[in-house]
Order: structure tokens, then C-alpha cells, then sequence
């Protein structure tokens, strides 16, 4: 039976999460989750059996630190009466900033997903997750945005997070964020002037 010290597991998850940003997938192997956890050798492979089962851990920990993230900007937006532009403004912004290695880690795990069943099977089980989660968060807020549309918002903002992200380091800003934000949930106003012929 695997060791069930939850903080050593948090600590090993975290490492890798590290990892996949600084160095990619294929800088992730055990020994170098315990040497970046700073525990001994070994560690990593009494928790996670297997290179894969360290993946899907990483998903699974970058999961639920998100959920945890967007629980409490809910809450706060909540409080301040915020609107839906703002909450995905704010968040976007965290996720390019400080946040960034977080999310470089995911999109490292979502390639690796088209090569590894597994993992692909774990990250579709986490985005279900997300959609509950996400309508959760909806209701609370009292936004009326149909169920079906929920994807389609994620999708836009999963692609608006990608390139807002994988931008260099340092040239996100707030204004930024927010004018992707404004579009996401209020398209772009195209005015007849600028309308292609036809």
C-alpha cells in the first residue's frame, strides 16, 4: 500500500508542478521530483509507482489548486459585486503573473495527454470536474449563462490563458487581461465602417 503522508504527497505533486515548467515533460522523471522536493531518494517512487501516475498527480494537484484559487476570487467577487469581465480579468492576470509556472505546467501535461491515454483520461475527468465547479460559481454569482454555454466559455478562456501565459515573462498587464476579459464575455463590437464587404 502507497505511504499516505498528504503533505509529503502535496510536496512531491508541487516539485513536479516545478518542474514541468522550468524544464517540460521530459525533465520530469522521480529522482528529480525528490532532489527539487528536497526528500531522499526513493520518495518519489514509494508515492507514484510510475513516471505517468507522477503526471496525472501533477494534473490533479494543479486542479485543485485552481479550484481553490477560483473559490475564493468567487467569494470575493461576491462581496464586491464584481462582474463576470472582472473575475476572468483578474484571474488571467494571476495566471501570467504569479501563477505563471502553475499553468505552463499544465499546458506541458495537456500535450503530453496526446500521447499518454492515461493522462488524457485523467484531464477529461478534471475538466468535468471544472464544468460543475464552474457552473457552481455561476450560480453563486448570480450569473444567468445558460449550461450549455459553459463550455464554450471555458474553451475561450482555457485559448486566452495559453496566450496570455506563454507570452514573455513580465509583459501581461492588467489592461490587458481585462480588454481579453471585456471580449470574452462581450465579444467585439464590429461597427459598419469596419465590416468586410460582401
Amino acid at each position: 500500500m502507497p505511504p499516505t503522508n498528504p503533505a509529503r504527497r502535496r510536496a512531491l505533486a508541487d516539485a513536479a508542478i516545478d518542474l514541468l515548467a522550468s524544464s517540460g515533460v521530459h525533465g520530469l522523471t522521480h529522482r528529480a521530483v525528490e532532489k527539487e522536493a528536497d526528500l531522499p531518494p526513493g520518495t518519489a517512487s514509494n508515492y507514484f509507482r510510475s513516471r505517468e501516475a507522477l503526471l496525472v498527480a501533477a494534473a490533479e494537484r494543479i486542479a485543485e489548486l485552481h479550484h481553490t484559487d477560483t473559490d475564493r476570487a468567487t467569494d470575493q467577487a461576491t462581496a464586491q459585486s464584481a462582474t463576470l469581465a472582472d473575475l476572468l480579468a483578474e484571474s488571467l492576470l494571476t495566471a501570467a503573473t504569479t501563477r505563471r509556472n502553475r499553468y505552463l505546467a499544465i499546458f506541458e501535461l495537456q500535450l503530453e495527454a496526446a500521447r499518454r491515454p492515461v493522462l488524457a483520461s485523467a484531464l477529461a475527468g478534471l475538466q468535468n470536474t471544472s464544468l460543475r465547479i464552474t457552473a457552481g460559481h455561476h450560480d453563486k454569482l448570480g450569473l444567468a449563462i445558460p449550461r450549455e454555454k459553459i463550455p464554450a466559455l471555458i474553451a475561450l478562456y482555457g485559448g486566452a490563458l495559453f496566450t496570455l501565459v506563454t507570452a514573455p515573462a513580465g509583459s501581461v498587464s492588467r489592461d490587458i487581461a481585462r480588454d481579453v476579459a471585456q471580449v470574452i464575455v462581450h465579444g467585439c463590437a464590429v461597427g459598419e465602417s469596419s465590416r468586410p464587404p460582401g
